[in-house]
């Protein structure tokens, strides 16, 4: 298909000034401008994170008790989760309704109650506004007026639910129930890892990505590149594309899974297939100490990877025995910030605790086989300046956005922009 580059197109809804150029029909060209501009990224706000979506607040174990709360976002928008006595989760904005200060000012914690620093508006654990500083003056004079009722001033609320202990919030009365908009076989595979499980956080940090938001998601949903970009993975056989596996992409394209297993007798027959290529797959480094790539197969499939987003912006991650969660959240059109959330659970033996501690340098800002995706993003963001009249180009593995058994495609890149365009009308 030739990279056709047509005129500018007219005003979409939502945007600020007409693209630099059409977005193609079809799914195998994306413009460059969507990484690029304001009223894209404000867009996105209203009709992706605050539109017909679910999106991960925190896990359900980081707010076991009542009264335990934890500050998240929702996209841009701060939100608090909490649990309430009732035994239920709410979830609301992180802003007093007087003046819009923080409600909660650390990241997690245990209250009571919510007390604003700033004029001592308080709040109950499910949102409602309870109390109001000298709400009746003093001595007869000021306060408020007597029409001010506070049960009409809290902050938004939103809908809660809670998949196999991830704990998910949508800002839409419209959008399916959870189950529905993951689909079956994206339960399933969450529940693979997390069904009937007590998760039990063993580390969590936050990484900066020079990047447009949207530029890691491609990458963590691009089985294409990992066993190419992460020379690690190659020269210790952890990921190859000849090795067992595959990619599930949910109809709606948003939600999906890359998994493989490791196949010594598939590598060995295909053991030239990237000498083949000419391309770099091998290194003369080796380990001094070689036990971070030694694993249980605790969940009893034999698979050492499996890759699971959600659209917009949540990942479940295993590699090997390091498992994680992270949460991608926009903060400007060129920057990002990654919440990383590592987990085990409380029946881990002390053996498999340290694997998962050890293996935790896999991933990460300087983790062995994730340090390149931190950096790449960066290089599209720059390389694309002065390139918003021109598309990338996604024909690996075909057109469409649909499972398959390779992962030598780029499907559920395809899946990704499928369920953007339907959110955004872009």
């Amino acid at each position: 298909m030739p990279d056709h580059n047509p005129p500018a197109a007219a005003l979409p809804p939502g945007l600020a000034a007409p693209p630099e150029v059409p977005w193609p029909e079809g799914l195998t060209r994306v413009p460059y401008w969507v990484f690029q501009r304001e009223d894209v990224a404000a867009l996105e706000q209203t009709q992706v994170f605050r539109g017909e979506t679910w999106n991960y607040l925190c896990l359900e174990a980081e707010i076991a008790n009542p009264g335990d709360y934890r500050a998240t976002t929702l996209g841009g928008v701060p939100i608090l989760a909490v649990r309430d006595h009732d035994g239920e989760i709410y979830a609301f904005e992180n802003r007093c309704v007087h003046r819009g200060a923080l409600i909660a000012l650390e990241d997690f914690g245990h209250a009571r109650e919510f007390t604003c620093v700033y004029h001592a508006w308080s709040y109950d654990l499910q949102g409602n506004l309870k109390g109001v500083a000298f709400k009746d003056g003093i001595n007869g004079q000021g306060g408020m007026p007597e029409c001010f009722r506070m049960s009409e001033h809290s902050p938004r609320k939103l809908r809660t639910a809670v998949v196999h202990g991830l704990v998910f919030a949508s800002a839409s009365d419209t959008v399916p129930p959870i189950e529905e908009y993951l689909g079956d076989e994206i339960m399933e595979r969450i529940g693979r890892v997390l069904g009937g499980r007590e998760v039990e956080v063993i580390g969590r940090f936050t990484q900066e990505l020079p990047n447009n938001w949207k530029l890691y998601v491609e990458n963590l949903r691009d089985s294409y590149h990992a066993s190419l970009l992460h020379l690690f993975f190659t020269t210790f056989e952890l990921n190859k594309l000849n090795m067992k596996g595959g990619l599930i992409v949910s109809e709606s394209g948003g939600n999906h899974v890359s998994y493989s297993a490791i196949d010594r007798e598939a590598e060995a027959k295909a053991a030239n297939d990237y000498a083949a290529q000419n391309i770099r797959s091998e290194s003369d480094y080796r380990l001094k100490d070689p036990s971070v790539l030694e694993g249980e197969d605790e969940f009893g499939d034999g698979v050492t990877l499996q890759i699971l987003s959600v659209f917009p912006g949540f990942v479940l991650q295993q590699i090997q025995n390091a498992l994680a969660i992270r949460q991608v959240v926009p903060r400007g059109v060129g920057r990002t910030d990654l919440h990383w959330t590592y987990f085990g659970f409380k029946d881990d033996s002390p053996a498999l605790r340290k694997m998962r501690l050890k293996q935790g340098n896999l991933v990460g800002p300087a983790g062995y086989v994730s340090m390149e995706d931190g950096c790449v993003g960066g290089f599209v963001q720059r390389g694309v300046v002065g390139a918003s009249d021109r598309h990338a180009v996604l024909e690996m593995g075909g057109t469409d956005a649909a499972s398959t058994r390779t992962r030598a495609t780029e499907a559920s890149v395809r899946g990704f922009w499928k369920a953007y365009r339907a959110c955004t009308g872009l």
